[in-house]
């Protein structure tokens, strides 16, 4: 594979499993994503989502950072106007002191929630607007060159995490531009504007301190399996998943009813948010992944894996990993 392969792991809370199942099978995909030469596995701030257990990403980053020895951990992402730049830097400097060399800070603009929720954080629906301040104070902690004078993030100040900004517009791809640092496109549920969001970031990058050369991640979704025909059923489970997740509020319904939503005019836009999907055995997903990379113009291509129980997720990591020949360290 040209490409290096990363791994968004949502903390999926399956059907009959409870939180601590979720944190411990982030664990289990973590450990086995270090085995089988995945670059890194970052994890998104989603909050009020009964299906997502990753709301305190860097307190999950922590977790699996003391049960992996190599990879790299991160945020894809942050949503940093529901914080205070200082708060995380602090949170991620105390990170990359544990745990040197491995620590990426993903930096979104969107809520990561609904609005009722927003209000719970104490987020002013304003603050997005004051993103790309909060970025440049935010980076002024992390490498010892502060925006505000007097204070300073300890830990954090000097250890220099890298920053990757999120998005999935050209707002996101301009901003990364021109502050030079790479840019991580959310293609796998919001794929409409990755092909201009791509051409503007690398025809307006600058060069800086982190980043010399334009950088781009792509998202995309896998379901992996060893027939084309379970991928498919695993792909079309997600997808109800999904529907009954956005659409219904999460409340139990029927395989049925969940067709019936998928089938509507609100779940075809649903499957819209999945159009970048490798579904298939692992060498279908691997050929598909590869016409991905090169489509959307990526330097590293973030998948999601999207079979809903952890074996199957294993299984779909497994497959895709052999797939790409990735350098494995462990059988």
């Amino acid at each position: 594979m040209s490409v290096p392969i990363s791994i968004l792991d949502l903390a999926h809370i399956a059907d009959g499993m409870t939180v601590r199942d979720s944190l411990d099978a982030s664990v289990t995909m973590a450990r086995r994503a270090e085995e089988l030469g995945y670059t890194r596995v970052w994890y998104a701030e989603h909050h009020n989502m009964s299906t997502i257990a990753s709301s305190a990403t860097s307190v999950l980053i922590s977790h699996i950072a003391a049960h992996t020895e190599r990879i790299r951990l991160g945020s894809g992402g942050v949503m940093l106007p529901n914080h205070a730049p200082l708060t995380i830097a602090e949170q991620f400097g105390t990170l990359e002191t544990l745990h040197p060399g491995r620590i990426d800070l993903g930096l979104g603009r969107a809520p990561g929630t609904d609005q009722a929720t927003m209000r719970a954080l104490r987020r002013d629906g304003s603050a997005a607007d004051s993103f790309p301040q909060d970025v440049l104070e935010l980076q002024g902690y992390l490498t010892g060159e502060s925006r505000i004078p007097g204070v300073a993030a300890i830990p954090g100040t000097g250890t220099n995490v890298p920053l990757y900004i999120l998005g999935s517009s050209l707002f996101g791809a301009k901003l990364a531009a021109s502050l030079g640092l790479p840019y991580a496109f959310a293609s796998h549920f919001a794929p409409a504007a990755l092909v201009d969001a791509v051409a503007a970031y690398r025809a307006e990058f600058t060069p800086s301190v982190q980043l010399a050369e334009p950088y781009v991640i792509a998202g995309m979704n896998v379901t992996a399996a060893d027939t084309t025909e379970e991928a498919q059923q695993q792909a079309h489970r997600a997808r109800r998943r999904m529907a009954v997740q956005l659409l219904a509020g999460g409340k139990a319904l029927t395989d049925e009813e969940a067709d019936a939503l998928l089938a509507s005019r609100a779940g075809q836009r649903i499957q819209q948010m999945a159009t970048y999907s490798a579904i298939g055995t692992g060498a279908e997903a691997m050929d598909y992944l590869s016409w991905f990379a090169g489509y959307a113009r990526a330097d590293e291509v973030i998948v999601a894996h999207q079979a809903g129980d952890l074996n199957a997720r294993m299984r779909s990591v497994e497959l895709l990993s052999k797939a790409a020949d990735l350098p494995a360290t462990a059988a």
